[in-house]
């Protein structure tokens, strides 16, 4: 039993806060990977970093670290919150480790060739890289260095919309050449499909164009971090063999600018986290586009968002009395296995000669995918995740959400404001409803998906419970 005194004296510290950030770009020479054919990195545009939070409210403290990687396996999040633990005394329960999803990082996925493609390491490796470990080090030392600058702090939530900069990315189409998939049969919706073509139907799916934002400040009002949510892909325009932390790294420089606190100290450390934009990018796919240089399109993605931030903030009431409280639980689910049809064609397709006319281009990374899904688990365990910080509620999913699905756990929270971040303790592919799932398209695919078709049901069923468990009785 804890005495009183101590309680009392835990209770008198108040809500405190810290933040910090790492450095966690690979060598060049580290695989970039994030499209279909993984290159090696010749350049660094901008440093990839974990930013960190720590919040205290005298009872327990809680930890989130965001970092520049499409997404980071589960073994290396266990690593990270296993070491910050072991470090920090923070419970590993406590402690959210996500990525951003930068297409433009090193790979952090376990080491070989299939690794180096979306949804190509479908078996956790028994031992870390040395890149896996230096995150998962970089994690830990990150959240210890915030919480050396824990300072008596008080905090607020806000949200802002920017529709303009998110569109769905899946699009019922005419064509029937458009809708091809590379398993041999037709899809209903295509991903990505030409822009301003006249096959365009309509999108498949919704958008959510809401910011959501906690900021955190001093007792005295000097900004002491942001970490924001927004359901936007990524942005990209960076060339192939360049490591980038493409708008999320960009956001985090423009925000502290127009906060005006680039020379604090201790820093300022504004956090983008990614919501639920597994079919969601910033293409307008009814209208051409227009050209950019590299990296001007996530400058204009990452000023758009800081400014709109920045003027809802004028209207946040920051407070100092706020209860954390956190949930963490494993869920099992089905694991999508392929049909002996699938097996039997990906042998077809991969003895194939070099030349030969192919039903879709990527139909052989694909043919190998099923061949390597062969021998997969029936059933895969997730780590779910939910926090309350006063009267906002934050869920955790290791996977890629749909933007309905966020938009669901948004509606139906029983909290003033809530919202989701993804690919978040690990990384389990794409999240579709069932009704998507109907649909096809390259998130349905097995070998880029990964879970049961029912998977978001089970989820967000999941997280609602977790949810109420921390909502204090009336």
């Amino acid at each position: 039993m804890v005495p009183a005194a101590a309680l009392w004296s835990a209770e008198a510290r108040g809500f405190r806060a810290g933040a910090a950030r790492g450095d966690i770009t690979p060598e060049l020479g580290t695989m970039i990977v994030g499209g279909f054919a993984p290159i090696q990195a010749r350049h660094i545009h901008d440093p990839l970093f974990v930013r960190t939070l720590v919040l205290d409210d005298g009872r327990q403290k809680i930890a989130f670290a965001i970092c520049d990687n499409l997404g980071l396996p589960r073994e290396v999040c266990d690593e990270a919150r296993r070491l910050t633990a072991e470090r920090t005394g923070i419970p590993a329960s406590h402690v959210l480790v996500a990525g951003t999803h930068t297409h433009s990082a090193g790979s952090a996925r376990p080491s070989g060739p299939s690794a180096e493609r979306p949804g190509g390491a479908l078996i956790a490796s028994t031992e870390l890289n040395a890149y896996q470990r230096m995150i998962a080090r970089r994690v830990a030392d990150t959240v210890q260095v915030a919480i050396n600058r824990l300072a008596p702090a008080r905090m607020g939530w806000g949200a802002a919309q920017l529709p303009g900069q998110v569109f769905n990315r899946r699009w019922l189409v005419q064509s029937e050449a458009l809708r091809r998939n590379p398993f041999g049969g037709l899809d209903k919706v295509r991903m990505n499909p030409p822009v301003a073509s006249p096959e365009l139907l309509q999108p498949a799916g919704p958008t959510d164009p809401e910011i959501v934002f906690l900021s955190v400040q001093s007792t005295t009002g000097r900004p002491i971090a942001l970490l924001a949510n927004y359901a936007l892909h990524y942005v990209g325009g960076v060339p192939a063999a360049d490591i980038s932390a493409d708008y999320y790294g960009a956001f985090a420089g423009r925000i502290e600018e127009q906060l005006s606190a680039e020379k604090q100290d201790p820093p300022f450390v504004g956090i983008m986290s990614n919501g639920t934009s597994g079919d969601i990018n910033n293409i307008d796919f009814r209208a051409k586009r227009t050209p950019r240089a590299p990296y001007e399109a996530m400058r204009v993605v990452a000023n758009e968002v800081a400014t709109e931030i920045v003027g809802a903030l004028k209207q946040v009431r920051h407070r100092d009395d706020l209860t954390l409280d956190v949930r963490a639980r494993e869920l099992t689910l089905g694991a999508r296995r392929p049909t002996a049809e699938m097996l039997a064609r990906a042998r077809e397709v991969l003895a194939q000669p070099a030349g030969a006319t192919a039903w879709h281009p990527n139909e052989k990374i694909y043919a190998e995918r099923v061949l390597q899904m062969a021998d997969a688990p029936n059933e895969l365990t997730i780590p779910l995740q939910t926090f309350r910080i006063g009267d906002l509620g934050i869920a955790a999913v290791p996977c890629e959400p749909f933007a309905e699905i966020g938009l669901e756990l948004k509606a139906t929270s029983p909290f003033a404001k809530a919202f989701t971040i993804e690919i978040a303790n690990g990384y389990f592919g794409y999240l579709p409803t069932p009704a998507q799932h109907q649909l096809g398209g390259y998130e349905t695919w097995i070998g880029t998906n990964r879970l049961e078709v029912d998977a978001s049901v089970k989820i967000v069923a999941a997280l609602r419970e977790m949810w109420a468990e921390m909502v204090p009785p009336p």
